[in-house]
């Protein structure tokens, strides 16, 4: 069997040992064999081979491990179910004031009441959602 097949048999386990792991670095040495079985299908002899994987597969861990370290960690936070709705802007329904009143937020019709109890917003208003109390949007203008 030619060495080129010899080359891709091993990215093909290296590869699927990727999946199996999760180790990103079975895969940057899984394209380091893929260079030697280009290295081998060129006619390169088997130490030209071994030095292209060497080179490939070491840049590859050099290069793109720390990249990727860094990149893991810049991701914003994501808010999900109650967090996500702080912030975000309601219009009300019913006259919202300190004991309560009716918004719409992210279409769903929400009871709500004002954050300053001595504050009012009138039907048609916008307002932000500055926390959740239990079943309640609390909201400011």
């Amino acid at each position: 069997m030619d060495a080129w097949i010899w080359w891709l048999i091993g990215a093909a386990l290296l590869g699927i040992a990727l999946v199996v792991t999760a180790m990103p670095e079975l895969g940057m040495l899984a394209m380091g064999a893929v260079a030697g079985a280009v290295t081998a299908g060129l006619g390169g002899g088997m130490v030209a081979q071994v030095l292209v994987f060497a080179v490939v597969s070491s840049a590859l861990i050099v290069v793109v491990q720390p990249v990727a370290r860094r990149s893991r960690g810049q991701h914003p936070k994501l808010s999900s179910g109650v967090d996500a709705l702080l912030g975000r802007q309601a219009t009300v329904l019913e006259r919202v004031d300190g004991q309560g009143g009716r918004i719409k937020l992210g279409g769903e019709v929400w009871s709500a009441r004002a954050l300053d109890p001595d504050a009012a917003y009138e039907p048609g208003a916008q307002v932000d959602v500055a926390e959740i109390d239990g079943a309640t949007a609390v909201v400011m203008g």
